[in-house]
């Protein structure tokens, strides 16, 4: 056991280090998402390239285990799973509820179509090119149909957070019919092996059984979402009570992991889980802190997860078939793009949100590698085949990533009709004008400080232009901004409904006290002091 785990510790170690430099350089140098070189790293690194060669006495660091069809130890894969969860509990936080569930529909018909289409295409270019397939009702057809179904609900959501794409009408509809793809994927995969079998051992199909697997997964999806978005808010309710947020934020994470658990069970991948558990969680109070911490930990364990897919590819299996491999990849590409761009347009995007959607459905990732793997243990499908489906994971992760990073670069909004989803008619600004940065700190200072006592949560924003926080409480969302004038001038702005505004109002009065308690000390230490908080004051008063 120390044994493994000094193993464990060195390829962790080697993991980090290469695929963050390599990271680094693709995002700096390249300009490309980090996830293509974590990608990159993990293939460079992996069994079947450096991390295969043993030197001198050394062993590889990166042996290949014995019959298994994953090419890393188990505890390996135990943490890139992990972090496949830290990075999909995360996405679920950062989605925008309201979005998801308005644009859910349009999700469902472009997840649907994109499932179909890809599934024909795929089974149909196995036929055409494979002699020995003579119909797509073959366990090889049948498969390699199932692989050009599922999408990389990691990849798509890593490239989405780090251009901060998630919550767009584009990025929650990716997302929503990504998770859908992958409910399909799981639920088509307990078909085909259903038929598959039948096939390979003679018999009668069970459909009653496998009716039965596909009801229970696509049932634990659905009660899952909305038992989560319906109890989500009584769980932090309660949970603030305790006045602890790290409490907070290690329970909702327990939840995850238990709820990814109880996905596996139920037939569905465990990623599936972890984003329903941070997408109920995004409409409370303590979805940016939360969002913050988890955000503080999962840097260290995605890049491991993206890593070990990276690693997966054989390029050797390749060689057998790299034509016909090609030419898959190539059809799975199209299906994709296609299947579920088309669709986009008559729901509702225009032609720069479809191409937006339809780049954000093409990775592939673990569930492909799920599929491929239960073909090629179950003897439907060969290595060769299995080589296929590598395939198309490695083409679809290395060209899909910088597509849809150019996807979004363009700008201009990819819905053909303006979105308005709370009336913003009852939101109201208050402003104040500063003259210095100095005084409008110390304001929004004391102001953020009355917000916690009330028991809000205040998150800082990621903006380039402005300081900008969010203080939020329950249903209540208050914004701030703190922006820099010309001449060390400085303006602060409260963004609050209308039922809000007696409020903050008060809240900003209580400042002022402290602000005069200030001014007051200031003056008392001479003349030429006081005539200058005086002015500073009497400035502030009349805003």
């Amino acid at each position: 056991m120390a044994e493994e785990m000094m193993v464990l510790m060195l390829q962790l170690g080697i993991i980090l280090i290469v695929s963050k430099f390599i990271g680094y350089i693709f995002a700096k140098y390249l300009k490309q998402p980090k996830v293509l070189g974590e990608l990159v790293a993990g293939m460079i690194i992996g069994p079947y390239l450096l991390g295969g060669i043993a030197i001198g006495s050394l062993a590889p660091l990166f042996p290949l285990p014995m019959n298994s069809t994953v090419p890393v130890s188990p505890a390996l894969y135990g943490i890139s799973t992990l972090g496949s969860i830290f990075l999909l509990f995360g996405s679920g936080l950062e989605t925008d509820l309201p979005t998801f569930i308005r644009f859910s529909g349009k999700a469902t018909v472009i997840g649907l179509s994109g499932v179909i289409i890809s599934f024909f295409l795929g089974a149909g270019v196995t036929v055409l090119f494979r002699p020995e397939v003579n119909s797509i009702m073959e366990p090889e057809a049948l498969f390699l149909g199932t692989v050009c179904t599922a999408t990389s609900i990691g990849i798509t959501a890593r490239i989405l957070g780090e251009n901060k794409k998630i919550g767009t009408p584009e990025g929650v509809t990716i997302m929503a019919a990504a998770v859908l793809d992958d409910v399909i994927s799981i639920v088509l995969l307990s078909v085909v092996v259903g038929i598959s079998s039948v096939q390979l051992e003679g018999g009668t199909v069970a459909w009653s059984m496998i009716g039965f697997v596909a009801f229970k997964a696509i049932a634990f999806w659905v009660v899952c979402m909305v038992l989560g978005i319906i109890l989500a808010p009584h769980f932090t309710k309660n949970m603030k009570k305790l006045g602890e947020l790290p409490l907070i934020s290690e329970v909702s994470f327990g939840i995850a992991l238990l709820l990814a658990g109880f996905s596996e069970m139920a037939g569905l991948a465990m990623i599936i889980g972890a984003y329903i558990t941070g997408l109920s969680l995004s409409q409370t109070d303590v979805a940016n802190s939360l969002s913050k911490r988890i955000d503080s930990v999962s840097e260290f364990f995605v890049p491991v997860f993206f890593a070990v897919m990276g690693m997966m590819v054989n390029f050797g299996a390749l060689k057998a078939v790299l034509g016909f491999a090609l030419i898959f990849s190539a059809i799975a590409f199209i299906g994709k793009l296609v299947g579920c761009g088309a669709p986009a347009l008559l729901v509702g995007f225009n032609l720069r949100g479809a191409f937006r959607i339809g780049s954000g459905m093409l990775p592939r990732g673990e569930v492909t590698l799920i599929v491929a793997g239960i073909g090629l243990a179950s003897g439907a499908i060969n290595h060769e085949l299995f080589g296929v489906a590598v395939m198309t994971m490695l083409v679809a992760s290395v060209t899909a990533p910088p597509l849809l990073l150019e996807a979004f670069k363009s700008g201009g909004s990819g819905y053909k009709r303006s979105l308005d989803f709370n009336g913003n008619a009852d939101q109201i600004t208050i402003e104040l004008d500063f003259p210095s940065m100095r005084a409008a700190q110390f304001i929004c200072d004391t102001v953020m400080e009355g917000f916690i006592q009330e028991g809000f949560f205040v998150s800082k924003l990621d903006s380039s232009k402005y300081a900008s926080y969010q203080i939020r409480k329950d249903d209540i969302v208050i914004l701030l901004n703190m922006i820099r004038g010309e001449d060390e001038e400085a303006t602060v702005r409260f963004f609050c409904g209308r039922e809000e505004e007696s409020f903050v109002r008060l809240m900003m009065l209580e400042s002022v006290a402290d602000f005069k308690e200030f001014a007051t000390t200031i003056s008392s230490m001479g003349d030429t002091n006081m005539i200058s908080a005086q002015l500073l004051m009497n400035m502030f008063l009349e805003k």
